[in-house]
């Protein structure tokens, strides 16, 4: 009975607070795919004292069931960390938060959203597409991790 209505009943979207970081990176344990090199309490606090409304959560009966980062950096909309619990996918959940980032974006000026997605993770490209979303093939992501501050990497541009 339980499990019936929570099915029906709508997610709460809300941004994260502060308070919300711990739980955060527990919830991706579960419901994320891979690990990122940000998924530190300190990452995750960053992202929220630098732009508070990015990282979206969705709950249900009090319950955390999804993310989404919805990062803008001025020009354009880059989705992130879509996220729901196992038990709860195909009711909602992903389309609650993409509707909430893209709200959001449309009220910042946004353009255009894309989505970071793990090539490997066939069932997160079926969401997305439901979602309007498509592959964009001639682009590739380039990635480089980059120095700590602590680690004696000094201010490249001063």
């Amino acid at each position: 009975m339980e499990a019936e209505r929570r099915a029906v009943e709508r997610p709460c979207v809300r941004a994260a607070a502060e308070r919300d970081a711990e739980a955060v990176l527990a919830f991706w344990r579960v419901a994320a795919e891979g690990v990122s090199i940000s998924d530190d309490l300190d990452g995750v606090r960053r992202l929220i004292a630098r732009d508070p409304e990015a990282l979206l959560l969705a709950e249900q009966g009090g319950e955390l069931v999804g993310t989404v980062i919805a990062g803008f950096d001025g020009w354009r909309c880059h989705l992130y960390r879509l996220a729901v619990l196992p038990e709860r996918r195909r009711q909602g959940v992903a389309r609650a938060l993409l509707g909430a980032a893209e709200r959001r974006f449309a009220r910042l000026g946004g353009r255009r959203a894309d989505a970071m997605v793990l090539t490997r993770n066939e069932s997160a490209h079926r969401v997305w597409e439901s979602a309007g979303y498509r592959e964009q093939e001639e682009w590739r992501r380039w990635v480089r991790p980059l120095p700590r501050q602590e680690d004696g990497a000094g201010d490249e541009f001063a």
